[in-house]
């Protein structure tokens, strides 16, 4: 029996001969290849060359920019040119945001918040999880709120609450709960969440809940609870706004500010101003005192803070042991939609705003008077376009 080579004994047994191919690229010719290829399989996918820009995803940008230096470099486009079947070295040049020539991989990725490790730009350390990524767009995605004059006295209400000090605005964190009826400053917004579902569990096992949330911008974004906290965390300015603290108005105990008993006084001007003449019956200055209402008043046609005009007495409520700064301060919380915005000029020629004075009819005033004496007024607010106090509740 003839001996057969090993060629002979391949072909008769039908085997094809395949020669191993060794690469003839350098490691970072490898990585240029590898890069390349990357950005050509973005544009089978999407259907255009990538583009730079703060809009656009992170490996856009990452694929824009790199293509841009590739285009710019002679021996990438002699490296790659074989291998470009889309045209892609060919294309005008991407305009970069800024100069990257003297980048290396490490800066370029940097720059578009990334990092990227020591082996090239193919790879990629701390990228946001897609979850992360995924509440960000969440929170920016906003809608206009239809029914927002519904929630518009609601934020002036917590607006004249925190000027007031009734509502403080702590940094977010140390409480972390999120529930219906809460407000909180978030990108130099005040958000207020106006539903929210039933609870359930995500899926890193914590609860979760998908919201309502109103911004005080008119948007609104439905969105989860857990993405709502993930961007108070991350808002440097991120707060929350407190519950209103009215304190004891009325109590068996004073302290500086308290007074055994007090009226509350409501006022109307008879000041021959065209705004205050035509709405006379409307404008009303609403104060609280420990002594006599007429002495308060005496001399209201020298005093700025009367208009400078005299003012007559419509109404008066006595009340027994109250603190009279906290009872003004919910006074002014609950009308602050309708304070009245006047400047006049005192006797001194000097511009004065005079504050207490709003644009609420009587009758709304004695009913905010036997909420504040039942306890029932830390729910109600009032509207202007009604021009009544609504629950806050429902």
């Amino acid at each position: 029996m003839t001996k057969l080579s090993d060629d002979e004994l391949l072909d008769a047994l039908g085997i094809d001969q395949e020669i191993a191919k060794t690469s003839s690229h350098s490691p970072r010719e490898g990585r240029i290849i590898a890069g390349f290829e990357e950005i050509q399989r973005f544009v089978e996918r999407y259907g255009h060359v990538p583009q730079n820009g703060e809009d656009n995803a992170i490996f856009e940008r990452l694929y824009a920019v790199r293509l841009n230096r590739l285009r710019e470099q002679e021996e990438c486009r002699v490296l790659l040119k074989s291998l470009d079947y889309q045209g892609l070295l060919n294309e005008a040049e991407i305009e970069p945001v800024e100069s990257v020539k003297s980048m290396d991989d490490d800066d370029l990725l940097a720059k578009l918040e990334d990092v990227a490790s020591p082996s090239g730009i193919t790879e990629l350390r701390h990228v946001r999880p897609r979850a992360e990524i995924q509440a960000a767009e969440e929170v920016a995605k906003r809608d206009k709120c239809e029914d927002f004059d519904r929630f518009r006295p609601l934020f002036e209400q917590a607006e004249g609450e925190l000027k007031s000090g009734v509502r403080q605005a702590r940094l977010f964190g140390k409480d972390a709960s999120i529930n219906m009826g809460n407000f909180f400053i978030l990108g130099g917004q005040i958000v207020y969440v106006a539903e929210k579902g039933d609870e359930f569990k995500a899926p890193n096992g914590q609860p979760d809940a998908r919201l309502r949330v109103i911004y005080s911008n008119g948007t609104e974004s439905n969105l989860l609870l857990r993405s709502l906290q993930r961007a108070l965390y991350k808002d440097g300015v991120g707060r929350r706004l407190t519950e209103p603290d009215f304190g004891p108005l009325f109590s068996e105990t004073w302290t500086e500010g308290d007074v055994e008993s007090g009226t509350i006084y409501i006022l109307r001007s008879l000041s021959d101003l065209p705004f205050v003449a035509e709405n006379r019956k409307l404008i009303h200055k609403i104060g609280v005192t420990g002594g006599k209402v007429e002495k308060r008043i005496a001399n209201a046609a020298n005093d700025a803070t009367y208009l400078l005009a005299d003012v007559e007495v419509v109404a008066t409520y006595k009340l027994a042991g109250i603190n009279r700064m906290k009872l003004e301060g919910i006074f002014h919380r609950i009308f602050a939609p309708a304070q009245l915005n006047l400047t006049i000029h005192d006797r001194f020629g000097h511009p004065v705003q005079p504050k207490e004075w709003f644009l609420v009819p009587l009758h709304v005033i004695d009913e905010a008077v036997r909420r504040i004496r039942d306890g029932s007024i830390t729910n109600f607010a009032y509207d202007p376009k009604t021009a009544s106090l609504v629950d806050l509740v429902q």
